[in-house]
């Protein structure tokens, strides 16, 4: 341990520990900007800056080691009046339309100001280069953009994407694509990690209130809303909840005190998912086995954004994603097809609202795979932030509604779907079913879970032996499934390396996009608590572990489904609703063309 003396205080810090983090250990506080904790430290801001006795110039806090004996100060005259100088320079080049700002209220340099106690800016100046853009799911702006660097760690270390960089130097410095391209220009995956790490409302999700309050507005339109499981345990953070609080009640009565027409629980697609891609990866190992062709490991396709990743960085590799389209994907077409029969309304009269954790989900709906006889599956994408923006404007008391339930026949989900936003959590899911449907018995781990594949470690790998299945998978037994589990587009790379090597020891992998699942997507509401990640999965598990029904293939409105309108899964029907096909996108795809 070392011994330091901060602000007069004699203290106690772990060896290694920066400044700033010497004074976390001890409750003392140091504003930072550029920081983040356990991602990205690199002293760009100069807001942390400190005095440390013996040194000619003030320290920034976030980078400069502890060291013993050191005697410090984190809030003298000096250091206030330089951080509140570095401040106001900041703003000199800030565009500082904060009234029309999405981050208006909730921006880290906004609240930074009223900490220091800045109520002027006293420099003015020449601006530096701010190019904006606006994608399908990524709107950048960087005339609000600090520098601070945090989207190229996530980006670059996080999600080993490295399509944000600096470009030019000095003055000239602008963060985005090399050669002055676009994000709809570069192999960008739209997962969003970048917008969830930035101070400032330089990185946003791009605006989808507009089209979705015209179609509420519209006496000609029958408005559809469905909600994905991530939503649940992460919306009433922005309501004054506790991180990991599940409002699921609430939740489907705000979507019906707005006004939409249906609301729908994307869990009961999840279940879905589970008997289509459950008969899939049955289907593909049954055929490797008895000698016939078919591609092992079977990579889960939930996650838009891990499939943009992928088309762009393995097009020749394809035929390992599973063909069936994500959850929401399969829900819209659905309302557009049996539900729309059901309710005898045109398909084209249905606009269809996706409430998701996610920015890549703005993209996937704009594919024309998700189009069915020149339908979108699915209309507009609202991020978990936007819905509370859209509650928030149409004046809902959310905490004080009384709970309410999704709609039926597309509301009712199990425990399994429940889990489909943690990760490893599809998996799970899918092992709950496939294991009772090829042995009749049930997922034999306590509680149904399978805690070697839960958790946050990039990479999760487990094994399961059939024994005994029934005569019509009598080629399965003895079978060892090896199954492994990622999520962030890093971890995703690692396994798709050894396919493409030809040494993946896996039948069936899950990836998602987002490090620790959709819990964490790019859309969720803005956090640096540490455990956010812990909290909202352990409410997703309680969500699970309340339900009577756990598994998806006891799902009796799914049942029904099939009953009365799909057949089995894999049907022919189901083939044309629910599942796709891949694109190869960006430099592999020019160079075929």
């Amino acid at each position: 341990m070392l011994t330091l003396t901060i602000n007069g205080r004699t203290v106690q810090a772990k060896k290694g520990s920066t400044i700033l983090e010497a004074a976390e250990q001890n409750n003392i506080h140091i504003p930072t900007l550029c920081y983040l904790k356990g991602k990205h430290k690199a002293g760009a801001c100069r807001i942390c800056l400190v005095e440390v006795e013996g040194a000619k110039t003030l320290q920034a806090s976030c980078i400069t080691q502890a060291r013993d004996g050191m005697v410090i100060l984190t809030n003298s005259e000096r250091v206030r009046r330089t951080r509140k100088i570095m401040y106001e320079l900041q703003l000199s080049d800030h565009d500082r339309d904060c009234l029309f700002c999405k981050r208006n209220q909730n921006c880290e340099l906004q609240k930074l100001g009223q900490m220091l106690g800045v109520t002027e800016s006293r420099y003015d100046g020449e601006r530096s280069p701010a190019p904006s853009e606006k994608t399908v799911a990524i709107t950048r702006d960087m005339s609000k953009c600090i520098l601070c660097r945090r989207c190229i760690t996530a980006c670059s270390e996080v999600q080993a994407a490295g399509v944000l960089n600096a470009q030019n130097r000095g003055f000239e410095t602008v963060v985005g694509p090399a050669g002055g391209l676009l994000l709809d220009e570069v192999a960008c995956a739209y997962c969003g990690q970048c917008v969830a790490v930035c101070p400032t409302g330089a990185l946003t999700e791009t605006d989808a209130l507009t089209p979705v309050i015209n179609a509420l507005n519209d006496p000609k339109k029958r408005v559809v809303v469905q909600v994905a499981p991530a939503i649940r345990v992460a919306i009433g953070e922005e309501f004054g909840y506790p991180a990991g609080t599940s409002t699921t009640g609430k939740l489907a009565a705000s979507l019906r005190a707005i006004g939409f027409d249906d609301v729908f629980d994307t869990n009961f697609a999840a279940d879905l998912t589970i008997l289509e891609e459950g008969t899939e990866f049955l289907t593909r190992v049954s055929t490797f086995l008895e000698g016939g062709k078919a591609t092992l490991p079977m990579l889960t396709s939930c996650s838009p954004g891990w499939i943009k990743y992928f088309e762009n960085h393995y097009p020749d590799l394809l035929s390992h994603l599973s063909t069936c389209k994500s959850p929401q994907m399969m829900l819209g077409a659905l309302i557009k097809s049996f539900y729309a029969e059901k309710i005898n309304v045109d398909p084209a009269s249905l606009f269809v609202v996706s409430v998701m954790p996610c920015t890549a989900k703005k993209f996937e709906i704009t594919r024309e795979e998700m189009e069915i006889d020149g339908l979108k599956n699915v209309d507009a994408i609202l991020t978990t932030r936007e819905l509370a923006a859209l509650i928030r404007q149409f004046g809902i008391p959310f905490s004080e509604l009384e709970d309410s339930e999704f709609d039926r026949p597309l509301g009712l989900s199990s425990g399994a779907a429940d889990i489909f936003g943690v990760t490893g959590g599809v998996m799970e899911a899918a092992l709950r079913t496939v294991y009772e449907v090829v042995t009749g018995r049930e997922f034999p781990f306590e509680g149904l879970r399978l805690e070697a594949i839960e958790g946050f470690e990039q990479i999760k790998t487990a094994a399961l032996t059939i024994e005994n299945p029934l005569p019509a998978y009598k080629a399965l037994d003895g079978l060892e499934v090896k199954i492994a589990v990622t999520s962030g587009l890093d971890g995703a790379r690692k396994l798709v390396d050894e396919i493409r090597a030809g040494t993946s020891a896996y039948h069936f992998i899950e990836v998602m996009g987002c490090p620790g699942g959709c819990i964490a997507g790019g859309g969720q509401p803005f956090s640096h608590d540490p455990l956010i990640r812990e909290k909202r999965m352990k409410a997703l598990f309680s969500e699970d572990e309340s339900k009577t029904i756990r598994k998806s293939h006891e799902n009796p409105d799914l049942i029904a489904l099939y009953d009365a309108y799909l057949g089995k899964p894999n049907s022919d029907i189901a083939h044309k609703l629910l599942h796709t096909h891949y694109v190869p996108r960006g430099l592999y795809n020019e160079l075929s063309e």
